[in-house]
This record gives structure tokens, C-alpha cells and sequence, in this order.
């Protein structure tokens, strides 16, 4: 019989008490697969099973999250493809949930991290072809763009870009064309009210690419900037009673929306004891009951009101704004520095853009409007696609299924813009949630 040393014991159970529990079942629900996440408290692990399920591409219809007030939690999702189907490889989702919320798993990634490469950060003000210009500047010096992610919102703009050397396809660690490549980037970069900066980064450290995204923008003061008119509905008020705040959404529904929620809630240092989530046709309704990671609620007024801007700006800035393109082609050098620029030469602007190389084909996505931040002419698109290639260049449409009736859709909309609450609900039912779980 083999024997264990007493703290390999406690590891071993430390190890088993601290891996959540994670339960897939599609056939509890007529209308969605069912995912339940049961976890000791640890800061975070609501927002990596959200990040699992987004990376899985699987969309979060409804859902609750309950906890006996921190130490254990309890968080269901009632989630569909991208058809609005039941999801059809429960096993996936589940060997991918486990995976993600096991004691081993590295911390938040979209995807394993691109190896082998080297990963720039860069941060500025946006401007109309500022990507064409940075993919060109990099196609100059040599720098193969293998992965890239870009967001623009605001007037500034982040981007992620993992590059390595075109004739070695070695990464580039030479400190001297480093600096070279910085030096470059930044005078593209160059300006703004908050400035310009580009940072070589560690790649295997990089973790989540979006979670990324958001943090760069947050560290650049994008949320805070004046003049901007929110477009989502946010509010934050107090629970006393509780020692709760409790934070309400309302805003359209999209992919990864409540990903991105939960992302800036936890970037913020704030916990998620108790919450719901829904959707109505198009339109989604969360509430969350937070405290700080010191047990504590929101204190004070201005700490409310960045909580509400972080918020908003980080629903808005991935609300892709613009014509989605999808590129299809035999990767080749310089192939980002030529598609970028014929965008330019034709008045395109892009808005956020997600760069995918699979061995030797290249799979980019791009949103662009003119150059103004206005629809783009649809003439203008043809005359591009026609430049690109028919076969290679397309207009997507964003695949988001409506699930409800038209009738529902109309109730639900009543102008899409005002705040609900679910208050009234989640406080009758804080401890007693059955009356959420079905799937009505």
C-alpha cells in the first residue's frame, strides 16, 4: 500500500477543495446546455470560467451567480452556439472548463499564447490609417505580424501585435532592433493628450489578449475621458443593509458582453457575491451585488462614477463599430502593410481589427468605417473587395442569433436605453435561488 507524507496528504486535499466542480448538461433545459461552476473562494475564478465559455464560443443566454457571502460560490449558465442551438460538444466545454479552472491552469488565457514570437503592447492616439502605418513600419524593419488584436474607442487606440523575424521566423530579441522598433512605432504613435507608448512584452506572461486590451486602455485613461456621450446604461447604488453595491446593466447584447463586465469588475478589485444575468431578444439585463476585495462596499461618489465610466467604456469599445470584413488568403510578407494601406487609399478607417495566422494561411477580421467614424459607402467596399480579391475578401455579417419573438422583442426594447431592476427578485431570492434556475 503506498504511503504519503502527511503534507503531500494536505496538498492533495488542499489541491481537490480548491478545483471547482464544473457540471455540463443539455438535457435539463429544453431551449440551452446547462453549466454549473461550484468553487472554494478565490478572486478570479468567476471571470475564468466566463473566459472559458467565451473562448469556447458559446453564448451566454441567462444565469445567476450565488455565494454563502464569499466562501463558496455557486454560478450557472444557461448558454447556446452561435445558432442559438443547444451546444452540440458538451464534452469540449466541459474537458475545456475543467482545464481552465484546474489548480494547474496558468492565469486567464484566450487561447494558448502564440510561441516563439515577440509580443508588442502599443497605446496611443487613433487616427485614420494609423494601422496601415504601423504594419507598414513593421513590414519595413522585417517583423512578420503573425497574431494581432486592435481596438479603437475614443480617439485612442490599443493593439497587441505578436510579431518574429521575416527571414528566420525566429523572435526578435536583439536589443539594439528592439530599441529600433520602439523608436519607430512611437514616432507613428506619436502624440495625444495622454501620449504614446509601445512596450515589448513577454508573451507567456501576457495571459487573456482582451482582458489585455481592457487593462491598457484603463492604464491610457480612456474611461475617464471628457466629452464622450455614453450610449450604455449603467448605475450603481448601495445595498446597506447588505454591505452590498449593486451594479446594473442594460445595454444591447452582443458576444462576450458579460465577459467583459465581469473582466473590469475583477480588474477593479471587486468581488461578485450574488448576480443575474439576461437576455430578451437583442437586449441584456445584468445585476451584480460587489464588495471590494477587503469585504468592503463602494464609499464614496467618486469611486461610484468610475466604476459606472469603466464600465461603459469597456461594453462600448469592443461594440465593433463599422463593416465587418473577413480575410481569407495565402499568407505572404508584407501581406497586413498592402491589405491596411489599399483601406487608406480608399478613405477606410479601421475600427478594430483581429489578426489569425494558421500554418500558411492568414484569417484576419477587420471592422472599418470612413474616416470620419460614419458607415462606409457600400460602392467604396466593392472597389476594395474588387482590389483584394473577390474569393479572398468578404462582408460578414456579425453572427448573433435573436432568440425571442417578435412580440417579445418589442416589449424588450422600449427604447433599449433605460435601467431595469432586478433588485426586488435577487433580494426576496438571495439564498433561496430556485425560482431563478428554471428555464423559462
Amino acid at each position: 500500500m503506498e504511503r504519503y507524507h502527511p503534507s503531500e496528504v494536505y496538498e492533495l486535499f488542499v489541491r481537490h477543495m480548491n478545483t471547482p466542480r464544473v457540471v455540463v448538461d443539455s438535457g435539463v433545459c429544453a431551449t440551452a446546455t446547462l453549466v454549473q461552476v461550484h468553487s472554494a473562494r478565490k478572486h478570479g475564478v468567476l471571470l475564468e470560467a466566463v473566459a472559458a465559455l467565451s473562448e469556447h464560443g458559446v453564448c451566454v443566454r441567462k444565469g445567476y451567480i450565488s455565494s454563502d457571502d464569499g466562501r463558496w460560490f455557486m454560478d450557472v449558465f444557461h448558454v447556446t452556439d452561435a445558432a442559438g442551438r443547444k451546444v452540440a460538444d458538451a464534452d469540449a466545454l466541459l474537458a475545456r472548463l475543467e482545464s481552465s479552472l484546474s489548480a494547474e491552469a496558468l492565469p486567464l488565457a484566450a487561447g494558448p499564447a502564440p510561441e516563439g514570437l515577440t509580443l508588442l503592447e502599443l497605446v496611443g492616439a487613433d487616427r485614420p490609417g494609423l494601422l496601415s502605418e504601423v504594419f507598414a513600419v513593421l513590414h519595413d524593419l522585417r517583423c512578420n505580424t503573425v497574431e494581432a488584436r486592435a481596438w479603437t474607442h475614443r480617439g485612442r487606440v490599443a493593439a497587441l501585435v505578436f510579431v518574429r523575424d521575416e527571414e528566420t521566423g525566429a523572435p526578435i530579441d536583439d536589443a539594439a532592433r528592439v530599441r529600433r522598433i520602439e523608436s519607430r512605432l512611437r514616432h507613428v504613435l506619436r502624440g495625444g493628450a495622454h501620449g504614446a507608448r509601445t512596450v515589448l512584452a513577454d508573451p507567456s506572461a501576457t495571459g487573456n489578449l482582451d482582458q489585455r486590451l481592457h487593462q491598457l486602455l484603463n492604464e491610457d485613461g480612456e474611461a475617464d475621458s471628457r466629452g464622450a456621450v455614453p450610449t450604455t446604461a449603467v448605475a450603481v447604488q448601495d445595498w446597506g443593509e447588505r454591505g452590498y453595491s449593486v451594479v446594473t446593466v442594460s445595454c444591447r447584447d452582443r458576444p462576450k458582453l458579460l465577459f467583459d463586465v465581469v473582466c473590469t469588475l475583477t480588474d477593479l478589485d471587486y468581488v461578485v457575491y450574488h448576480g443575474t444575468f439576461d437576455t430578451d431578444g437583442d437586449h441584456a439585463q445584468q445585476e451584480f451585488y460587489i464588495r471590494r476585495s477587503d469585504g468592503r462596499p463602494i464609499s464614496s461618489e467618486a469611486e461610484r462614477q468610475h466604476v459606472i465610466r469603466c464600465l461603459q467604456a469597456a461594453i462600448e469599445r469592443r461594440a465593433s463599430e463599422g463593416v465587418r470584413l473577413e480575410l481569407r488568403i495565402s499568407d505572404r510578407r508584407g501581406l497586413l502593410a498592402y491589405v491596411t494601406r489599399v483601406f487608406r487609399e480608399n478613405g477606410l478607417s479601421v475600427t478594430h481589427a483581429e489578426i489569425t495566422t494558421r500554418g500558411d494561411m492568414a484569417m484576419n477580421v477587420f471592422h472599418v468605417t470612413d474616416a470620419a467614424g460614419r458607415p462606409a459607402d457600400p460602392k467604396t467596399i466593392d472597389e476594395v473587395i474588387q482590389r483584394i480579391g473577390t474569393e479572398s475578401l468578404r462582408v460578414e455579417e456579425e453572427r448573433w442569433p435573436r432568440l425571442c419573438s417578435a412580440e417579445g422583442d418589442a416589449a424588450g426594447r422600449g427604447g433599449g436605453g433605460g435601467l431595469f431592476s432586478l433588485g426586488s427578485l435577487v433580494k426576496k431570492n438571495l439564498f433561496s435561488l430556485g425560482l431563478i434556475r428554471s428555464c423559462s
